[in-house]
């Protein structure tokens, strides 16, 4: 294949690494029924529990404040960022039977929130995190409408699944689906949410409910809200294949990117849809200076700032499952054996169902072989979690027209590290170059979220 033949969205040449991973002629690079559109839509995801943003800083907002909401939307709308997220949890995370404390925990009701972000935004998008086993089918999907209707056809629902006993607790159902369950139960529940934007007659007789109702809302701008869905899984990829618009995924390098959109685009085909219905937006965190060296540092700088001593420490010990504070974070991984089979789900999916004797092993051995302390270890580890774009601004964005042109993402869904001033540079510097190198919009599209991830219109 010559650059010759390649797509037009830049006149570089393909990088040796994204030639070995084109298997089809220029305008079907990936798959035979997927063409790249080499446009990139940015969302941005304020997470409120997670140990990737930095909140010990004298500049940090407030996770619970409303300027740190206003500010970062405000941020991302001035950028042309497609959609703003927020993440939910039904639970504080614990650690060692108690809430984790170095951990911020506790964010504000998300459609509330969003709905209030409607009144000082225009474009962007407002995207809820809601769960599908502890909701109410037509409850949820009318205040879901609610909210688009109020904001001009901007809103999106990203579906989640909960089957585990410890989230259950709170509501008196303990585990309530079988882990094998969780998608079919999702998307009886997403399908019942559809009948009542679109006014159908709801008459559904389910393994968890029943449902008689009828829809009484108009259709937004948009015809209803966008649906997003993150399952990585093989049944998580099939149930977005068959109902999701987008689909979140955790994979930052552009092998695994563009093995996943392969997957994708061959599930959502079988599903009976087009090739394009389902855009891709992986989970990133991007870290910027105007210099490889000087972006280099600031990764250390912020490295050390999301993960300290403690940090360090309790994140081995959701493994090992037992008291590791009389280890040295400066020395060497633990050489004592876990006490539990597998990790529990107290801290969220990152960390569930490893196995504990096995992941430990291997771990050590890893630390060793590179030399690495507890604390050097863990802040690795946590970075690697993270589908991570980090570099100077001009390497960033040639890597990005990359994904771009081969069509592997439709764009990014940023977990800034700091709120509420952490798009600044992505916005300011990172932004413009993609604009000059035509893989980023100057302008919205439309006025709704659909029209602006270039999602087909309803």
């Amino acid at each position: 294949m010559t650059t010759a033949q390649l797509p037009t969205f830049a006149d570089a040449p393909l990088s040796t690494e994204a030639q070995a991973l084109v298997t089809g002629p220029a305008e079907h690079p990936l798959h035979p029924d997927h063409t790249p559109t080499g446009q990139l839509s940015f969302g941005v995801f304020f997470q409120g529990v997670n140990s990737s943003t930095i909140w010990r800083l004298p500049e940090s907002g407030d996770q619970v404040a409303w300027e740190s909401f206003e500010s970062l939307v405000r941020t991302a709308e001035r950028g042309r960022f497609a959609a703003f997220f927020l993440g939910e949890g039904l639970r504080l995370r614990e650690h060692r039977g108690v809430p984790f404390e170095l951990d911020v925990a506790g964010r504000p009701d998300a459609q509330t929130l969003l709905a209030a972000l409607a009144a000082v935004t225009d474009t962007i998008g407002l995207v809820a995190t809601q769960n599908t086993t502890y909701n109410d089918p037509v409850d949820l999907a009318r205040r879901f409408q609610t909210l688009d209707l109020l904001s001009g056809g901007r809103a999106g629902w990203n579906v989640v699944t909960t089957d585990n006993a410890w989230t259950g607790e709170n509501f008196r159902r303990g585990g309530y689906l079988d882990h094998a369950d969780r998608y079919v139960h999702a998307e009886a529940f997403v399908r019942i949410a559809q009948q009542l934007w679109r006014g159908e007659q709801i008459d559904h007789d389910g393994a968890h409910y029943s449902v008689r109702a009828q829809g009484d809302l108009p259709r937004s701008p948009q015809g209803e809200p966008v649906l997003f869905q993150a399952g990585a899984s093989p049944a998580g990829q099939d149930f977005a294949a068959r109902t999701a618009d987008v689909v979140f995924s955790p994979h930052g390098t552009l092998e695994a990117a563009v093995e996943f959109r392969r997957s994708i685009v061959e599930r959502t085909v079988a599903a009976g849809r087009d090739a394009a219905d389902v855009k891709i937006l992986p989970g990133a965190e991007v870290v910027l200076a105007a210099t490889e060296k000087e972006a280099d540092e600031k990764v250390r700088w912020v490295r050390d700032l999301q993960i300290g001593p403690e940090q360090a420490i309790a994140l081995l010990e959701q493994y090992w499952g037992r008291d590791l504070s009389d280890f040295d974070p400066d020395g060497p991984l633990p050489d004592v054996p876990p006490e539990v089979s597998e990790s529990g789900v107290t801290r969220g999916a990152g960390f569930q169902f490893a196995k504990a004797e096995e992941l430990t092993r291997a771990w050590r051995e890893e630390a060793a072989e590179k030399g690495q302390s507890i604390l050097e270890f863990a802040r690795g580890k946590a970075g690697s979690r993270r589908g991570t774009f980090t570099g100077s601004y001009d390497a960033v964005a040639d890597r990005l027209v990359e994904f771009a042109r081969l069509g592997a993402i439709d764009g990014l869904n940023i977990t800034p590290w700091l709120i509420p001033s952490g798009l600044d540079d992505i916005v300011d510097h990172l932004i413009p170059r993609l604009q000059e190198r035509g893989v980023y919009p100057s302008e919205y599209a439309g006025s709704t979220l659909r029209e602006n991830l270039g999602l087909p219109p309803l």
